[in-house]
């Protein structure tokens, strides 16, 4: 009878210790996933910072690429308002395929590219970006950590007990990393082109 009581007593513990490393194992794969998401979320911030200067410096030459220069200043409202993974996903899918364009179009415009200002703000952008890229991946692969824990035994037998939700992956939706499409407006004057002949036709 006692033999009976230590091994019942022995598997009560040994079940316990499983739940606990259990419990703590998916909270702290948790948090991870929410502390890299914060990771994005600065790097999101600071290219945010920056576009109003990429702005209204690139404003003084584009003057007839109102729509480029719309196009950034709303993806940057979107990734302000994104209250969720999946919504800062597109909004930054949205704000690259942008900045893209922005910067296709640019190559039009010498002076604006001899431009200081623009140089340093588009050297600060891809640097932004390139911590971004990195800051996504550590986050899928959060999740990935975490998703692949809450359908493997034991551990998925105490996801209610410890009261995680599975990780949503940041990734674009479908269609919305198009290529970069440059459409002038009304394309720059050609300094070198001939003037017209009025005799001409």
């Amino acid at each position: 009878m006692v033999v009976v009581l230590i091994v019942i007593l022995l598997l009560v513990v040994a079940v316990g210790l499983v739940a606990v490393v259990g419990i703590n194992r998916l909270r702290q794969q948790r948090v991870l996933v929410d502390e890299a998401y914060a990771g994005i979320d600065v790097q999101l911030t600071r290219r945010a910072e920056l576009i109003p200067n990429l702005v209204e410096t690139v404003k003084g030459y584009m003057t007839h690429e109102r729509g480029t220069l719309e196009a950034v200043t709303q993806a940057r409202a979107a990734a302000q308002s994104a209250r969720n993974v999946s919504e800062a996903a597109a909004a930054d899918a949205q704000m690259t395929t942008a900045l893209a364009n922005l910067f296709a179009t640019a190559e039009a415009y010498p002076d604006l590219k001899a431009s200081t200002n623009f140089s340093e703000l588009q050297a600060e952008l891809s640097r932004t970006e390139d911590q971004l890229a990195f800051a996504r991946q550590y986050y899928n692969d959060a999740c990935s950590t975490l998703n692949r824990s809450m359908v493997t035994i034991p551990w998925s037998l105490f996801i209610g007990i410890a009261g995680v939700d599975k990780g949503v992956f940041y990734q674009a939706p479908p269609g919305s990393t198009a290529a970069p499409t440059v459409s002038f407006d009304q394309p720059p004057a050609d300094p070198a082109a001939p003037p017209a002949d009025p005799a001409a036709g």
